[in-house]
């Protein structure tokens, strides 16, 4: 479902998540917002929120970061306790195994509609995922290869217990955790190293900022994206 364009938050006010283990509710489809620039340079931003966002929530960071981009930012299927999230957590750092890997299935099969649907060019495509929906980003790469070339993961942490053996060569992750964030920090470095096990080209920093989002961020991303960009169209 595709909805019109909307006022957006700022970045720089995203709240960390609250510990939830409560009532869960699961939507059919992915809610999408899409917004596109008059200048479109033919690369697109799929922006995946963090726990208690929305497909909103980073539209502000993501313009700042690739003006020129188009921006599809989606919702998580889950709502816990009133919270949109991505799959379903038992405390702040422990989460559903299979509701990872069963929303993960769900989003590869969205992913892959919207391409048959002439909607996504995944050559084109950067995913940014921040906290719950870097954390579910990581997984997408590790479960269903081959969708994602290009990923960057603000304030991530490792949440699948079992990992199939995959090769991820082509894939390109750009890491930003922060210094502060003492909740997920860390466990940043456990999934750098899965990552980079499995063949992924690494880019990671460990900024001096919590959990929130800020001005940091944006730079880091826009450098490492143009690079990735200059890279892409090289080969």
């Amino acid at each position: 479902m595709i909805k019109q364009d909307e006022a957006l938050p700022e970045a720089d006010d995203l709240l960390p998540a609250v510990p939830s283990t409560g009532s869960v509710m699961r939507a059919k489809d992915f809610v999408v917002l899409i917004k596109r620039p008059e200048n479109a340079d033919g690369e697109t931003l799929v922006l995946l929120h963090g726990s208690g966002g929305n497909e909103t929530t980073l539209m502000s960071l993501a313009a700042r970061i690739a003006p020129r981009s188009v921006l599809m930012g989606v919702r998580g299927r889950i709502t816990q306790d009133g919270n949109k999230r991505w799959y379903r957590r038992l405390t702040p750092t422990s989460f559903d195994q299979g509701d990872i890997r069963h929303e993960a299935a769900a989003f590869a099969d969205f992913l892959q509609d919207e391409v048959k649907a002439g909607s996504l060019d995944l050559d084109h495509t950067t995913f940014i995922g921040y906290s719950n929906g870097a954390n579910l980003l990581a997984a997408l790469t590790l479960l269903h290869p081959g969708l994602v070339e290009r990923a960057v993961l603000l304030r991530p942490m490792s949440v699948l217990h079992k990992i199939p053996p995959t090769d991820l060569s082509p894939l390109r992750v750009l890491m930003v955790a922060g210094a502060s964030d003492t909740t997920y920090v860390p466990f940043a470095s456990a999934l750098e190293t899965m990552l980079r096990d499995h063949g992924a080209r690494i880019a990671a920093h460990t900024i001096k900022a919590d959990h929130g989002l800020g001005k940091q961020d944006v730079k880091i991303v826009s450098e490492w994206l143009a690079r990735s960009n200059a890279v892409s169209l090289n080969q």
